[in-house]
């Protein structure tokens, strides 16, 4: 079991021997934000969001 904090983010990883991959499909719901395909490295979470940022108690 991993915990890491960097560039902004949390990673959490849990590895077991017991444990199969399973598969994961694609989104059917479009992004409501930018999308930053193929773009590395991925832009600093900096951004100013009215909702995140309202300051409403």
């Amino acid at each position: 079991m991993s915990l890491i904090f960097g560039g902004g983010q949390a990673f959490f990883e849990v590895d077991s021997p017991c444990v199969e991959e399973s598969e994961v499909v694609e989104s059917t719901t479009p992004p409501n934000g930018p999308s930053y395909d193929g773009v590395y490295p991925l832009p600093r979470p900096n951004v100013h969001s009215d909702f995140w940022s309202a300051g409403a108690t």
